[in-house]
């Protein structure tokens, strides 16, 4: 059996940035609680390691108190969260990928205008919460082109068109083409779509075609890992989303010339290379 791993499989930059700015407070403690809101990236095993050194999560902000650090994950927060943590002195360390941060300003700087947000992305994703928050104008998260297609949209009405940095490329270029279409409104185009996840989504497209099986490892909540599974089940190969190597099926894998493995952009390379060991066992 032959196994190939995706170049782009694990961490990518956002990532890694902000676990080493989690890391770094960790080693080096100062005598003040260590909080996080909300799961510093969305892989269950990664925050059990955390919550093992102490690491406080709470998805309440009035929970963390006044002096405790508390550090911003990579999808960001909600820019009233972080006025109200400012406000109470809470010693803020901000790991918020700047891609998501890019996203945010322009966002903000592109809405001062009475133009209202079209966000394609997950409704109830953290990351989405937090671009919108910077919406100055009113805002719509749509997860299709058939969501955005039922939202009535008002003729002489500018609208700004931006995507959750993790959203696949090719179907939100296609949306965009969509409201080019239309006479009745103007629509500005905002290129928000992480470069990262569309050089991640593309090399799965290809190794997809390329074997007979598909291996997509990471969180069951990451919404990027989430979408990678879909973009190669959409090429029509077999494809297993898990978390760890004991979800495979190794026996009925056994049977498979060719498997491809790729990662979302918040699995540590340690599992990974536990899924890689099991296959190659095979």
């Amino acid at each position: 059996m032959e196994v190939i791993l995706a170049e782009t499989a694990g961490f990518c930059m956002g990532v890694d940035m902000a676990l080493t700015k989690l890391d770094k407070l960790v080693v080096e403690p100062d005598g003040h609680p260590i909080y996080i809101l909300g799961p510093i990236i969305h892989n269950p095993q990664v925050l059990q390691l955390y919550a093992e050194k102490g690491v406080i999560m709470v998805h309440d902000p009035a929970e963390v108190p006044t002096g405790a650090h508390v550090v911003i994950r990579a999808h960001g927060i909600t820019r009233q969260v972080e006025a109200s943590l400012r406000k109470r002195q809470v010693r803020i360390k901000d790991a918020t990928c700047p891609r998501v941060k890019k996203a945010q300003l322009l966002i903000e700087r592109n809405t001062a205008d009475n133009s209202e947000l079209l966000l394609y992305g997950e409704a109830d994703h953290p990351e989405v919460a937090g671009l919108v928050s910077y919406a100055q104008n009113g805002h719509f998260v749509f997860g299709s082109a058939d969501e955005l297609a039922g939202y009535a949209l008002t003729p002489g009405k500018r609208y700004i068109l931006a995507a959750q940095t993790t959203q696949d490329r090719v179907q939100f270029e296609a949306i965009a083409r969509g409201l080019a279409g239309r006479s009745d409104i103007e629509t500005v185009v905002l290129e928000t779509i992480c470069d990262a996840t569309k050089l991640r989504q593309t090399e799965a497209r290809e190794l997809a075609q390329a074997v007979e099986f598909m291996v997509v490892v990471g969180g069951y909540n990451s919404g990027n890992t989430r979408r990678l599974t879909q973009v190669v089940s959409e090429q029509g190969t077999p494809c297993k989303h898990v978390e760890t190597v004991e979800e495979l099926p190794l026996h009925d894998l056994a049977r498979y010339k060719s498997i491809g493995v790729t990662a979302g952009a918040s699995t540590p390379r340690v599992l990974i290379d536990k899924v890689l060991a099991g296959l190659e066992s095979l």
